[in-house]
């Protein structure tokens, strides 16, 4: 597979360490308790929608590969947890980053990729392939430390696979985080410390809130 542009830029091991992760406030959340959503939604017919000013993006759960994390992430869309943040990370070549919690104040933006639902979900690795339009879980170093942080694949990144967790697909509006993932972003020299009026490394410079919505 030919190396992605991104990967040019920092290297394997400085990628690991960059992107997916949440913050390290976000590895000191309470123990394993993923939300429960009772007996009435179906995962597999249900669809999460993420509307955003560019558009929206649908998509379809994978329950039996990861009926904990679809679960949970049910959960917290029902509740409104998702609405009004952004995709707070963007990669080109690589992949879109939203869910924390922190992201709805735009003045806290110093504590932006930190935040969570004070719950951490197990793992569900499993054998499918990062390939561009996998929805996937964000995790700091623990494998059992996702929360609320997601990520979109926009092109293949198969070096994730196995340690990440994917429970869903894109079925439609992949071309909405093509559009996301190319927004003017915060750009820091490799080991520098990001500008602090702008926010994060990574961090679109216009802001892109989702409201998600669960269809059953």
């Amino acid at each position: 597979m030919t190396q992605p542009r991104w990967q040019n830029r920092f290297g394997y091991a400085g990628v690991m360490s960059l992107i997916l992760a949440i913050g390290m406030a976000g590895n000191c959340l309470a123990a394993d308790a993923p939300a429960k959503v009772g007996d009435s939604v179906n995962a597999s017919n249900a669809r999460a929608v993420i509307k955003t000013k560019l558009g929206d993006i649908e998509i379809k759960f994978l329950p039996d590969v990861a009926p904990k994390h679809i679960e949970n992430f049910i959960k917290l869309a029902k509740s409104g947890f998702y609405n009004g943040t952004i995709f707070h990370r963007v990669i080109p070549g690589f992949m879109i980053q939203g869910g924390d919690p922190n992201t709805k104040d735009s003045l806290r933006k110093e504590a932006y990729g930190q935040g969570g639902p004070g719950h951490n979900v197990k793992a569900e690795f499993s054998d499918l392939p990062h390939k561009r339009g996998v929805v996937s879980m964000a995790r700091a170093q623990d494998p059992d430390s996702a929360g609320s942080q997601f990520f979109i694949v926009v092109e293949e990144s198969r070096f994730l696979d196995r340690k990440y967790t994917i429970f869903g697909e894109v079925v439609k509006g992949i071309g909405v985080a093509d559009k996301i993932v190319a927004l003017p972003r915060v750009m820091c020299q490799t080991g520098a410390p990001s500008p602090a009026d702008k926010g994060p490394c990574d961090n679109p410079i216009e802001r892109v809130e989702m409201t998600v919505t669960i269809i059953e």
